[in-house]
């Protein structure tokens, strides 16, 4: 009986710690998320701003976006206006994701005003293979899309690097994941695009 009686003791004094210890990192998380959460706007703000130099400002269009993920899911899409100092529109912003090799891909990608050329993307996450998939971080291969065309990009497996076009030479034994950033960017810059064409935002609609 004594035995049982201990034993009651402890899982109340178990159950009492953990209910206090989840307690405890639920208001830390609380009292943190506002912070975290700006720590990822300054970086994506910074990283947009080595994408799009002239930008000073960015304005988060009225409503959000949504398109078809690399996934098939449906997911929001918040775009934002990049403007310069005289808060003349000099390009967009947005964030994508969709599986890599290892886990999800995030990345953040800027268009020109006019969202016909890809000014650039950066990572904002990945767990890709370190000195193989996370090369799509360097700028090596980052740079072969600045400057190509805001729609389909294909992959190669041979090419210049240097040349500016659709086609987007893979990274040497990370073909897997230079083929999720493809499909990450086609997938979303042609969604986006087709949908701000379609809200007047772009195209032959004078920008708002």
């Amino acid at each position: 009986m004594s035995k049982i009686r201990h034993f009651i003791q402890q899982s109340w004094l178990l159950i009492a710690a953990s209910f206090f210890f989840g307690l405890l990192i639920a208001v830390t998380s609380a009292g943190l998320s506002p912070r975290i959460e700006q720590n990822k706007i300054n970086k994506r703000n910074r990283l947009v701003g080595a994408l799009l130099p002239e930008a000073r400002n960015f304005v988060a269009l009225d409503t959000a976006l949504e398109i078809v993920s690399v996934s098939g899911r449906k997911e929001k899409v918040e775009v934002f206006r990049a403007e310069s100092e005289a808060a003349e529109c000099v390009g967009w912003s947005f964030n994508a994701a969709g599986p890599g090799f290892a886990d999800k891909i995030e990345l953040v990608v800027a268009v020109d005003s006019k969202f016909e050329k890809i000014a650039g993307f950066d990572v904002l996450s990945s767990n890709e293979t370190p000195g193989f998939g996370d090369q799509i971080k360097y700028d090596y291969y980052r740079n072969q899309y600045k400057g190509a065309p805001a729609g389909e990009l294909e992959l190669v497996s041979i090419g210049e690097p240097e040349d500016i076009d659709s086609k987007i030479v893979a990274i040497t034994g990370a073909t897997v994941s230079s083929e999720a950033v493809v499909e990450i960017i086609s997938n979303s810059v042609t969604q986006v695009k087709e949908q701000m064409q379609g809200k007047g935002i772009i195209g032959n609609v004078k920008q708002q």
